[in-house]
């Protein structure tokens, strides 16, 4: 088995003080340049994936960078100067709504050739919610609900149109076979949607989908994100994730290499030391999880060590896996296309 890496490029890093330490100018900070370079940094490394951190919170509130772009605004800048990396924004499911969620992700993933994903994540300060002008979801159930159904949500808006859907028949001036869009017809406690989605099926079929451990039901997605503090109890909690039903598991993993300060504790598993213990770090983890998240302390100072050192000595071992031209997220990931889940349905019934 061989690790699938991840980098989160939200900010200067995840310490405080990243700022202080950036390669830039603090005006630079939200042009498409830097995130651009960022991003081509990491893929030439060779990693599977960059995230994309995301706030609704006004800029520093929630202790992240002191402004900040769209998540998936930022992942389809890079879309078009990117070939092999997937592009993982995260996407709030408390107050989104999940129609226009569908919509954005599936553009990403026609932008980046298949290469979106999305990570599914609970907004649980109350300062989101006065921010949009919501009430509150504070109970741990109704998050639990909202969690659930967005997710459903915008997985069935994504198998609303079949992949032959869309026809282009220039001659007839038809385009879009309307028999092969569905209604999903979704009832919740809170809100409900019909359909179909206004954007065809995405590249993927299925954007991969990543849901946090305790958070989000293993079941609805195809990557769990799990913490811990030590290794073993990272073991433990893919194993359980596992016995839940998770596809893939990847762990959490803060990192400050060489003299660098390492960030406040997140829950996240944290790594502070030079690149050849993070080596054998990352090699100990890879019969218990199958990728891992890295989340920089300064993303200026540890990335450029990370595509130097950590990812090559890694490649080298067999431990870490290089994307591809040419390939999906999913496919990177090994996951199978899913087929969609509305043809399946009338399949079914016309064979009765």
């Amino acid at each position: 088995m061989s690790l699938h890496l991840g980098i989160e490029l939200d900010g200067e890093g995840t310490h405080p003080e990243a700022w202080r330490r950036a390669a830039h100018t603090p005006d630079r900070l939200l042009t498409g340049r830097t995130v651009a370079d960022r991003v081509a940094a990491a893929e030439n490394a060779g990693f599977t994936f960059a995230s994309f951190g995301d706030s609704l919170l006004p800029p520093g509130a929630d202790g992240g960078p002191a402004g900040r772009i769209d998540a998936v605004n930022r992942a389809a800048f890079v879309a078009a100067t990117t070939s092999t990396i997937g592009l993982v924004p995260v996407v709030g499911t408390t107050y989104a709504e999940p129609f226009h969620t569908s919509s954005q992700l599936a553009t990403l993933d026609y932008a980046s050739r298949g290469r979106g994903g999305w990570i599914a994540a609970r907004d649980t300060d109350p300062r989101v919610a006065r921010a949009l002008g919501r009430s509150e979801v504070t109970a741990p159930a109704d998050l639990a609900r909202e969690d659930r159904d967005a997710i459903a949500v915008v997985r069935d808006l994504w198998d609303s149109w079949d992949d032959d859907a869309v026809i282009r028949d220039y001659a007839t001036g038809r385009f879009v076979d309307r028999d092969r869009l569905h209604y999903i017809d979704f009832r919740g406690e809170a809100y409900s949607v019909k359909g179909p989605a206004i954007v065809p099926r995405p590249p993927q079929g299925q954007l991969v989908v990543f849901g946090v451990d305790g958070q989000t039901d293993p079941s609805q997605v195809d990557v769990v994100l799990v913490f811990g503090a030590t290794p073993g109890d990272i073991a433990d909690a893919a194993g359980r994730a596992k016995d839940r039903g998770a596809a893939l598991v990847f762990a959490e993993l803060d990192v400050a290499l060489g003299a660098a300060t390492p960030a406040p504790p997140s829950g996240r598993l944290s790594f502070a030391g030079e690149a050849t213990g993070l080596v054998e770090l990352l090699r100990a983890m890879d019969s218990h999880v199958d990728g891992v998240r890295l989340h920089p302390a300064v993303v200026d100072e540890d990335l450029p060590v990370l595509a130097r050192y950590v990812i090559p000595a890694l490649l080298r071992a067999g431990v870490a896996h290089r994307p591809v031209p040419g390939s999906t997220l999913r496919s990177t990931l090994g996951l199978d296309r899913p087929a969609n889940r509305f043809r399946a349905e009338r399949l079914a019934e016309s064979s009765r």
